[in-house]
């Protein structure tokens, strides 16, 4: 296959001078992010302030890197650009890039085989998968979810049972590009709806939202909340990319 950045051959989704030049730890050394909603952290502060002031209700964030160049374009390609079958790669990145940022002191993977890497770097008990889903509009447009072909293969490659049939998103909002988060907060509380095949599915269960990218965390803080109102025990987020804050930007 070729390298999804340079178009180098490579034996993986990406290779191994543009994961070492392009990855999270690669371009952000030890700088570690929030486990509440993903940001950039400065060395030895354990979570932002936001998050300070509001703990969220979910479980913690995992992302793979920021949303920024050149992933911005990677990822714009695969939402808009009718690149469904990228999923499967960008899960195999997202396995690489998440074991990259292992905790500080957590010894490095003895190969770089993502589905074992990744095990170790998420240190999870996720029992579940779900996509942040769509609105029927949206999904007609497109034609696609793009959070389901991600989360699909990267079910697969970790083991884990994942369903796209779980959560629905009736209503179809339009764009809130513009709003900050507790306006999208306040905008997408119960927009997200627990099938009735669904609820049985995460009861008790640790579930995993998983997205292509966190802008400001609104829509799967909401997702999150609505599978634990039906009975999960844990909501966990994951996400390929990490919107930076304005104030910070790509580092």
């Amino acid at each position: 296959m070729r390298c999804l950045l340079c178009l180098e051959w490579a034996t993986q989704a990406l290779c191994g001078a543009c994961l070492r030049l392009h990855g999270d730890a690669g371009m952000h050394g030890a700088r570690p992010r929030c486990p509440g909603c993903g940001l950039r952290l400065a060395l030895g502060v354990p979570r932002c302030s936001g998050c300070e002031r509001h703990p969220p209700a979910h479980g913690p964030v995992t992302v793979a890197v920021d949303y920024a160049p050149p992933w911005d374009r990677v990822l714009l390609q695969f939402k808009f650009g009718a690149r469904p079958e990228w999923g499967a790669a960008l899960a195999l990145l997202m396995a690489q890039l998440m074991a990259q940022g292992r905790r500080p002191g957590q010894a490095a993977p003895a190969r770089a085989g993502p589905a074992v890497a990744t095990l170790a770097a998420l240190d999870t008990r996720v029992t579940r998968l779900v996509p942040v889903p769509l609105s029927p509009e949206r999904l007609a447009l497109r034609g696609y979810n793009q959070a389901w072909e991600l989360a699909r293969p990267l079910a697969r490659r970790l083991g884990i049972a994942a369903r796209a049939d779980v959560l629905t998103r009736p209503v179809h909002l339009g764009g809130q590009a513009q709003q900050d988060r507790q306006a999208r907060l306040a905008r997408l509380r119960g927009v997200f709806q627990v099938t009735p095949r669904g609820r049985p599915w995460v009861m008790g269960q640790r579930v995993a939202v998983v997205d292509d990218v966190l802008t400001t965390g609104a829509t799967a803080a909401e997702a999150a909340r609505s599978l634990m109102a039906a009975g999960a025990s844990e909501v966990q987020v994951w996400a390929f990319a990490r919107t930076p804050a304005p104030d910070e930007g790509p580092s």
